[in-house]
């Protein structure tokens, strides 16, 4: 029998091993290119989904209290300071100031601005495309509750004051809810951003001035982060003694106008979030004016820590259970406890289980919902966002009702009694 040739060799002999690796590359290669497409396709999808929500309007939640609110602004410069962290020596230092207050009922009055268009843009540069555009919701058509310039209500002769300041570069404005509610409950709430240490202020000049990246404790090591903390805990404290020194004369008349007679600074309060926290902390320990503070999740810094406070004062946490072994939160739970153990009667710890840092301010509101929705899903916040805000208005306005209108001590029971996911107890 004759020896077959080459070619009568079977058809699978001739696939060399080369072959079949040039076949599974290319397979690769289109399985690489179709992931590659849908994932192109999926953020495609993704920007538009959050191109279209940035777009879409957003009411606040609405004040609990019977008051319509109203809302002004004031520019104010301290003659006899100087701005430290400005670049050209001598500048005066200079505050935005706003203010939420009862006001007199209008259906012709323009509503106010959740945060006028020089804001905006300013913000929105400072901020980059991404997060103006795509990972926040435009404030253009975020809705409050206040009407813009309305005169005071006649209700009563003067209302309480309450100093309200935001964390670190965050800006007074997104506090809206907490500042709208207090007010509609019959408070006059003042809240102020600086230069160069709010992350952007727009001058009544049309000024920008923008918060260099050397001023964020955040761009820096642990031990610079506290040195500049603690310089800025400084600068915080004093802007906000000026600030109660222009409602003084704001009151007094100085210029005349709707306010003149309508403060009440014998019951003035101060709260805070975050940095701004640690702010009211320390201005209620060096100003007798302040008569009652809340610190909201934020860590105490300065003097205050070792020598204590005077005046009633609430402390309300977000959920940092999963926090506790870090060495660096059980320092700030012993600081808590060293302020909380000496405080007089008039003293509340409370926590809010499943809040995280934000809960307590609008982001959770007007930053995308579906990057709320993820940390959500993941666990980083377990809490409805109008619910954190809810029970963190309730708490505020409850605790200065309290300690600035004289009401009964036992309506701050009521608040834990409302919402299952309240702990009050000691740190």
């Amino acid at each position: 029998m004759s020896q077959p040739t080459p070619s009568s060799a079977s058809p699978a002999s001739s696939k060399t091993p080369s072959s079949f690796a040039m076949r599974f590359f290319k397979r690769l290669i289109k399985l690489f290119a179709a992931l590659a497409l849908l994932a192109i396709i999926v953020l495609l999808v993704l920007f538009a989904l959050l191109r279209l929500e940035h777009k879409k309007e957003t009411t606040l939640p609405t004040p609990t209290g019977h008051f319509a609110v109203g809302r002004t602004m004031f520019a104010w410069v301290e003659n006899a300071e100087t701005e430290e962290f400005a670049p050209s020596p001598g500048a005066k230092r200079e505050v935005a100031a706003w203010m939420w207050y009862p006001a007199v009922p209008s259906t012709s009055a323009a509503p106010a601005e959740y945060l006028p268009a020089p804001w905006r843009a300013a913000l929105a540069q400072s901020s980059g495309t991404l997060m103006s555009q795509y990972m926040t919701r435009g404030l253009a058509a975020v809705r409050t509750h206040s009407s813009a310039d309305p005169d005071v209500s006649p209700e009563l002769r003067s209302y309480p004051v309450v100093i309200l300041r935001a964390g670190g570069g965050a800006l007074t404005t997104d506090f809206t809810t907490l500042a709208e509610d207090l007010a509609s409950h019959g408070y006059i709430v003042v809240g102020f951003d600086a230069p160069y240490r709010t992350f952007v202020v727009v001058l009544q000049d049309g000024r920008v001035v923008r918060r260099p990246p050397a001023n964020d404790p955040e761009n820096l090591p642990a031990d610079q982060a506290n040195q500049l903390i603690n310089r800025l805990l400084l600068l915080w404290t004093s802007d906000t003694k000026f600030v109660v020194n222009q409602l003084e004369k704001l009151n007094a008349g100085e210029p005349a106008g709707k306010f003149t007679g309508r403060l009440d600074l014998h019951r003035l309060g101060m709260f805070g979030h975050s940095f701004g926290g640690a702010q009211a902390l320390q201005f209620c320990h060096d100003d007798s004016r302040c008569k009652a503070g809340i610190d909201i999740d934020g860590a105490p810094y300065g003097s205050v820590i070792q020598e204590g406070l005077k005046q009633p004062f609430m402390f309300l946490l977000s959920d940092h259970s999963r926090d506790l072994a870090d060495p660096a939160s059980k320092q700030i739970l012993a600081d808590f406890q060293s302020i909380y153990n000496r405080l007089p009667n008039g003293r509340l710890f409370v926590t809010i289980r499943g809040a995280n840092h934000f809960s307590f301010s609008d982001q959770m509101l007007v930053k995308s919902q579906y990057v709320i929705g993820v940390m959500h899903s993941l666990g980083i916040s377990r809490l409805e966002s109008r619910r954190g805000l809810a029970i963190t208005a309730d708490y505020v306005h409850t605790f200065f009702d309290v300690y600035l209108k004289d009401a009964p001590a036992d309506s701050l029971n009521k608040p834990a009694q409302r919402y299952p996911e309240v702990q009050v107890g000691a740190p």
